[in-house]
Order: structure tokens, then sequence, then C-alpha cells
């Protein structure tokens, strides 16, 4: 046993032995090291060693540690700190590095806002603790709109230098970033061009098929709403920026421009209904010259007149779509992509949280400040719930006994050859109407349903008997849905009484037939099921496997032709179908439903064409979503030449089965319903955050599905700064209550723990998500609303904080623009050669697409020679984001690896530990 130096009080120390050639253990050395070879660092150390030293006292470098790196990185982040408390003359002894909270100490009195909270622009004003010359972001107000567009003249500690503004590597720290480790940077770079390319063509896809917020005719102030909203229910006359004083932009029936149409006004909740009538919008159009076939290739062509041939918009073919979901599936399945991906994501959360932490009661100040709005009475919209399920199972009872007692000799089905009554119905199942209940309906989706979406399905059957769902649940029935249309009358009636809550209802076309549509529009005008609180998607359910074996089909283009041969149709001469015209003013647009934890085998090679594919085998969902996507591209394009509404795409997907099907929807997709399995790939999740892809997320239908309620990811995207909503799904088989959506977020409230600002943010989150229209939504927003941060937001109608807003914009103009400085460093130089060799492939790869792709979606001027756009824009302002010479959310201290552990070149981790430590 060796002895070891021992230092007491006295300062006496004791002789030491260290070992010697002959002691039976070697040197000992980091878990790292190889030992197989004795490593010449260590030997070359003996002759060094000091009195009480050992070896293993020598910190030796690995792959993964290196102290004299970090030891210089220390330094320099010091020195750095210096400089910047010295060239800012800050009264602070020390200032803060960038994108790190601002801690005003004493800038307002702890009774008001709380001591030392975040502030972000208290009110337009500047503490006066802070000297004025102290500003980060070198503007009068730290977080003013402007400030992220142009470089600080008084931010001379990071721009020292006029050139600095010229080079592409601006922003980067100075050269000890580029001193430290350029391979790691130069592999950051690679990441962020990766990255890049995949929201380049996630915006070139979207903008082909008219899903962006500027595309749809019905968000124009000549656009008229028919019935018309209900006039506000109060006048404001206190001057707290209330705008409910008039009538709505472009939805009243009074508008100069429009045509004048009887106003038929009725009580909000009562006769529902009374205030249309079909020959209000008559006359209908005329027919439109432009023409349409459906090609070879699957896809409905329209044409601007009939003696073109020429389509009159290029959609993607399918060997792009599936090349360019090839390169983002790739990205995300790159470990260095994931790695900076995750990082990133946990660097979000953990900067909300601490500013959750500082502004806690700032907000709930700002928020009491609010008159008359609390989290009740701010809209909020059920942006994903399923039309034959929309009544929790006590309702559904209560008008199942009302029909029984009151109808019982109504002919309500045909079957065997006969007509049946109510009462011989229940007679032939041995149930009368006072043997019904809850746990007789047996209707709610129990732990048996867990991971059993078969058995779900089976839960839309009342008492198990498909027939009776086939009679209170069904628009096509023997009684044309008349069952079904009065409890949806009597849902209708419950949302107006509330005032605040709104849905969007999915209802199915499932494309076995070329009438559906017809009979659907029939169903909803003949029954006048019109309403304020309600909007309408058309969900796809992908069965094409059941018609096929049940001889209903042969090919897969009789399921696109019956799902959109109508559509056009009726864009072209509404006048043939009247009804599903007048439909489609409140349909906003597509959904796609169906398990998909079903196993998807690839057959072929190359897919073939739908008239081709006539094989017993389910298409895989990218099949269908691609099918879906590219014939409404040309359907928008039609509708939007004519001057109709057009539609987006708005699937399930991430709730179960392949992670594909989210980097589908990142490609082409408006937004998605659920997103769960977003959490295990956290470089779609980062583009799903850049690009604030909405995600409709019902917790309650997921814990009762496929994912227990603790472990659902709703709140971590919440904090992260994704765009989510909450939904209830299927109230019939998850709720208990009348008020599903209030229910679902009480239960997400008192989990999670959420204050009632992040409640009225997830509401005025659902309002954005949604398909109403602009004049509606700036009645329930704010005329402003479009606009980013504190612009857009009038606290008096949506209870969200100019704060929250504020920080929720810049962090996330603070990450486009880490990503914009990334993607620009090296340009043009010889380190681009550094980047590893897929990517060079990939940039190849991508530099040989063809043009019209983009020129279609981006114009000549945005697209360049290799068909990408030519800059990093920002989806909401619609200009350009950061220049590279900006400073704004500049949190590099340094050296970059600092911030992105974990994170190291190729080249580093195909050397050995013993080359890293002779090259050291």
């Amino acid at each position: 046993m060796a002895d070891h130096d021992l230092h007491g009080s006295g300062g006496m120390s004791l002789p030491v032995r260290t070992r010697d050639e002959g002691d039976d253990e070697g040197p000992p050395t980091s878990g790292l090291v190889d030992h197989g070879e004795p490593s010449e660092s260590l030997a070359a150390h003996e002759g060094r060693l000091e009195d009480g030293m050992l070896l293993r006292d020598f910190e030796e470098r690995t792959t993964f540690y290196d102290a004299v790196a970090e030891l210089q990185m220390t330094q320099t982040e010091a020195k750095l700190f210096y400089q910047r408390s010295r060239n800012g003359n800050s009264p602070w002894p020390q200032a803060t590095p960038f994108e790190s909270p601002l801690i005003f100490a004493g800038s307002r009195p702890a009774t008001e806002y709380g001591a030392d909270s975040l502030v972000l622009d208290p009110d337009g004003e500047t503490p006066d603790a802070v000297d004025a010359s102290f500003r980060p972001f070198g503007s009068a107000n730290p977080f003013s709109p402007t400030h992220l567009h142009k470089p600080s003249p008084n931010a001379s500690c990071i721009l020292n230098d006029a050139k600095v503004a010229n080079d592409p590597s601006a922003g980067l720290a100075g050269s000890a970033f580029l001193d430290t480790e350029p391979h790691i940077t130069a592999e950051l770079s690679a990441i962020s061009k990766q990255i890049h390319r995949i929201v380049d063509t996630r915006r070139r896809y979207i903008a082909i098929s008219s899903q962006g917020p500027n595309d749809n005719p019905r968000d124009t102030p000549e656009w008229e709403i028919y019935p018309p909203p209900p006039e506000p229910a109060w006048v404001s006359s206190h001057g707290h920026g209330s705008d409910e004083t008039g009538k709505q932009g472009g939805g009243s029936s009074t508008d100069a421009t429009g045509p004048k149409r009887p106003v038929r006004r009725r009580k909000s909740g009562h006769r529902i209904g009374d205030d249309f009538d079909l020959d209000d919008l008559l006359p209908l159009p005329d027919a439109s010259e432009m023409t349409f076939e459906l090609d070879s290739e699957g896809i409905y062509q329209v044409f601007d007149s009939p003696a073109s041939r020429t389509p009159a918009i290029r959609v993607p073919t399918i060997r792009e779509f599936y090349m360019d979901l090839e390169e983002i599936v790739r990205v995300s399945s790159d470990g260095p992509s994931k790695s900076f991906a995750f990082r990133r994501l946990q660097y979000l959360e953990g900067k909300f949280n601490l500013y959750a932490l500082l502004n806690e009661y700032q907000e709930t100040a700002d928020s009491k400040k609010v008159p008359h709005r609390d989290f009740y009475n701010v809209r909020k919209v059920d942006t994903h719930v399923h039309h034959s399920a929309c009544m929790n199972q006590k309702h559904l009872l209560r008008f199942i006994k009302s029909k029984m007692k009151k109808s019982p000799n109504e002919v309500v089905l045909f079957r065997d050859g006969k007509h049946l009554t109510l009462a011989e119905v229940f007679a032939s199942i041995n149930l009368t109407a006072y043997d019904l209940s809850i746990d007789t309906l047996d209707m709610h989706a129990h732990i048996d349903s867990f991971h059993r979406f078969d058995k779900f399905n089976l839960k839309y059957n009342p008492i198990g008997e498909s027939r009776l769902r086939t009679i209170f649940l069904k628009t096509d029935n023997f009684m044309h849905g008349r069952y079904l249309a009065d409890i949806t009358k009597e849902v209708i009636a419950d949302l107006e009484s509330s005032k605040y809550q709104m849905v969007e209802w999915r209802i199915s076309v499932y494309g076995k037939s070329i009438d559906e549509w017809d009979k659907l529009a029939a169903w909803v005008v003949d029954n006048k099921l019109f309403s304020h609180n309600v909007r309408w998607l058309v969900q796809i359910p992908r069965l094409y496997d059941v018609y096929k074996a049940s001889g209903l089909m042969d090919t897969f283009e009789q399921v696109v032709r019956n799902i959109f041969q109508p559509l056009f149709e009726a864009t072209r001469d509404p006048s043939r179908h009247p009804k599903l015209h007048v439909f489609l003013q409140r349909v906003i647009g597509f959904d796609s439903v169906d398990d998909e934890s079903k196993i998807e085998r690839r057959l072929f090679k190359k897919f073939p064409v739908p008239r081709a594919w006539n094989t017993t085998q389910n298409p895989p969902y990218s099949y269908w979503i691609y099918f879906l996507y590219a014939n409404m591209t040309s359907l928008n394009h039609f509708r939007r030449s004519r001057g109709f509404n057009t539609f987006v795409l708005r699937p399930h997907c991430g709730e179960a089965g392949d992670s594909e099907h989210l980097a589908v929807a990142a490609l082409c997709c408006h937004s998605i319903s659920h997103g769960l399995l977003l959490r295990k790939v956290p470089l779609l999740q980062y583009v799903f955050y850049l690009e604030q892809i909405g995600i409709a997320m019902s917790p309650l239908s997921n814990n009762a599905l496929f994912l227990a309620y603790e472990r659902n990811p709703f709140h971590q995207y919440f904090k992260r700064g994704l765009n989510v909503s909450l939904s209830t799904d299927d109230p019939l088989q998850f709720a208990f209550t009348k008020e599903p959506l209030i229910e679902e977020y009480a239960v997400a409230a008192q989990i999670y723990k959420l204050s009632p600002v992040d409640m009225c943010e997830l509401a005025k989150n659902s309002v954005k998500q949604s398909g109403y229209e602009r004049s509606i939504k700036q009645q329930w927003l704010g005329q402003d609303f479009e606009k980013p941060g504190k612009d857009g937001n009038n606290v008096a109608k949506t209870n969200v904080p100019d704060r929250r807003e504020e920080f929720r914009y810049h962090t996330l103009l603070q990450e486009r623009d880490i990503l914009n400085r990334y993607s620009a460093y090296g340009a043009g130089s010889e380190t681009a050669s550094n980047a590893p060799r897929g990517i060079e492939a990939a940039e190849r790869k991508d530099s040989n697409k063809s043009l019209p792709l983009a020129a279609a979606a981006t114009g000549p001027k945005e697209a360049d020679a290799g068909g990408h756009a030519g800059s990093f824009f920002d989806s909401h302002a619609a200009e350009p984001l950061l220049p590279a010479g900006s400073t704004a959310g500049n949190h590099i201290t340094g050296s970059d690896p600092m911030i992105f552990p974990g994170i190291l070149a190729r080249e580093h981790r195909n050397s050995s530990s013993r080359n890293l430590a002779s090259g050291g």
C-alpha cells in the first residue's frame, strides 16, 4: 500500500513513495485510453513528476475530454466577459452573455411584479438602474422588432470592425471560435444547411399547394360569410382596447361590396338553422372555361382552356415527392443532426423554465389588469374532434331514450327484406328504454382499448350493435341521417350557449362511390347544420384493402376518382352540384385517418401508379398522403382562380407507427393531429418548431389508446415553443362532462400545473391553427393578430401578456438566426471541403434537381440556380430573417463546442485516443 502525502494544519508533510517498475499494477489511466499499447504521452510525463504526484494525476487527453482545451476556453470566456464589461462601460462588473435573461433587480417594486423579475419591455421604458449605453441588442428597446435586423452601432465589443458586416462568418464570436475546433464548426454548418434544405423544401410544397397564410380567398376582406356571424354582445366604452364595436370585416351580410341578402337573425343556442336559406345564395356562379382530366399518374390536371394541353400548375411527381421524402428521412436519422436538434430543444425548454420562474408574478399582474377577459371567455377551438363522436355518452343515452319514448313506431331500418321500427330493433336485442344505461351502452374507451385500435373502433357501436350505430350515428341510412342531424343540432345549441367554444368537426367521405359528396352535402344543407361555432373537415379513411377484399373496386385509382372528381365538377360548374358548392364554403380541408400502427410492407422498389395498384395490399401512409396532396394542389389552384375557398391538408400523424409519417407531414402538410412520435425524432421536432407547424394534441385520447398521460410529450412541446393546441378527439369515448374541451384543459392544467396564462396561450394557438376566416380571427384575437410578437397581440382579447408573446417570438428568431449564421460559416472558403462527404453528395444531388418545382413556388427572384429559396424567410412576417452580421441572440461565449457538447467532428471520432494524445 503506497503512502500518501498528508498536509496537516501545521504544514508537516510525510515521506512519499511512488510506484516503481516492480509494482504489479500498471499506471492508472482513463477508461477511454486504449490499454492494448503503452501511452506515449504518459511515458513522457514520468520525468516531470513532482513531489506527491502520481502518473494518474496527469489529465490525459481522450476522445471526449481535453484539459488544455477546456482551460483555454475558460480563459477565453473570462477575457470576453471582461472586454464586454470594459467596452460597454457598464456599471456592472460583468456583462450578461447574449441570449441570457436580463435581470433588472429593483427595476420595479417587489409588490408589483416581484423581486428580480425578468422584464421584457416593461411598458416601453428602460430601467434607470442600468446605464443607457449598455444595450445588448443595440437599441433603445432591447426587444424592439427592429433590433434583430440591424447591427448595433453600440455593440463595439462584438463588432469591432466595420468589415464584420460583410463577413459571412460574422456573429460567430470572432477568431477564437474559428481557431478552436474548425472541424466541429464545419459539421455544425453542414447540419444547419441540411435543416435549411428541409425547411426550403417544405415551403415550396406549401406554396405550390396554396396552403400558405395568404393563399385562401376567404381570408380577403371581400369574402362574405353566410350565414353571418352574430353581432358582438356588448360594446366597450372604457378605452380598454376592445375592438368589439362594429360589424365583422368581410363577414357581414350587409357588406356594401357584396350582394344584398335578407338579414335572418336568431338567438344563439335556439332554432338552429333558421338563419340559413339556400335561396339566399342563388344565383350560383357560372361555369368556367377551365377544364380538368385525370392523367395516367392518378392526378387531376387543370387546363386553362379546352384547347390547352399544358397543365395550369405543375404538381410535383411521385418520384420527386419520394426523393424529397428520402432526403428528410436521411437527415432526421443522421447522428450528429439528431444530437444538434436534441441540444437545441433542451436549451429551449430550459430557457422557458427560467423565463417562467422569473416572470410568473409579472404575468399574473398583467392578466389582472385586463378587464372582462379570463380563460373561460377567451375563444378556444377544438381543432381535432370527430363528428360522429362529438357528444358525450350521457347526451347520447338521453337522446336514444327520448326517441324510444316519443317515436317507437317510426321505421328506421330496412334489413333482411323488411322494414323495422325503432321498437322492433330494440326488441330484437331484448332491451327496453328502461334497461339502457351508460354501462349498457359500453362506449367508453377503458383500459381494454390500450394499444387495441380494433377494440376502439368497436366502441362506436352502442351496446355493441352495428345496427344502432347505423341508425343514430350515420349520415347515409334509411332515414337519411335525420337522427344524427337532430343530436348534432343539440350539440350546436350547447356550443352556441357557451359562446366561446368552437369546433372543427371531422366527417367521413370513404371514397366507395362517386355520389358520397352529394349525399353528405345534402345532409348538411337540408338539415341546415350551419353555425358560427362549427366548421368542417373531411376525413378520408385509408381502407382501400377493405374495399378491394369486398369487391367494391379493382384499383386504387377508383378511390382517387370517387374522392376528387365531384369536387372538380362542383368547382367548374357549381350548378351541377349546388348543395356541394354551398357545403364546401364551410369545409376547411382534408384529414386522413386509420390505425397508424399497422405494419406497412414495401412490396415495390418503385410504387406503381394508382391505376396499376390492383393488389390487396393497402398502400402505405406516404402513398395516401401524396395523392391527397397532389390532387388537392390542382383543386386549390382551380378554386383559387375562381375566387372560391381553398383547402389544407391536416392528417392524423405521429400517433403510432413509423416516424416516416412525420417526415411526410413536415414535407407537405399544413398541420397535424397527435404528433406523439415527435418525441423520438428530435430533428423533425426541431423543424416543427422552426416552421411553427400546428399540432392538435389529445392527451386524454392518447392515455386510453397509445400513451399514458404522465408520459405524454404535450407539456414538453409547449415549453419548447412548438405550436400546440388541445383537442378532444372523441368525446363520446373519452369525456365525462358536458363541455369536453374544458375538461381537456382542466385535466391538463391539473396534471401539468399550467398557469392561466399557459391556458390562454393554448387557446390562442387553437384559434390561429383553425381554419376560421381571417375576419373572424380578427374579432377574436385583434386586427393585427398575424403580426409576430407583441405587435400582433391584443391582450384585451387573448388575455396573453405581451411579454409572453415577445419571449416566444424572439426566441424563435434567435433560433433561426443561429442556423443562418452557421450556414453562412465558411461560405465560399476552403473550410467547406471539411464537411462530411455525405453532405457534399446531398448538395450535388440538390443542385441537380429540376428548377420548375422551386420556381413555381418561390418565383425566379427567390430561387437560386439549385432550385432553393435564396434566403431563410420568416413564415410569419414574410421577410428575410436576421443578416449574417447581426448579433441578436449571440450566446456563443468564446468557443462553440462549449454550447454543443457531445458533437465531435467525424475525423475525431474515427481517430484513436492514442493518435489524439500524440498529436496534442
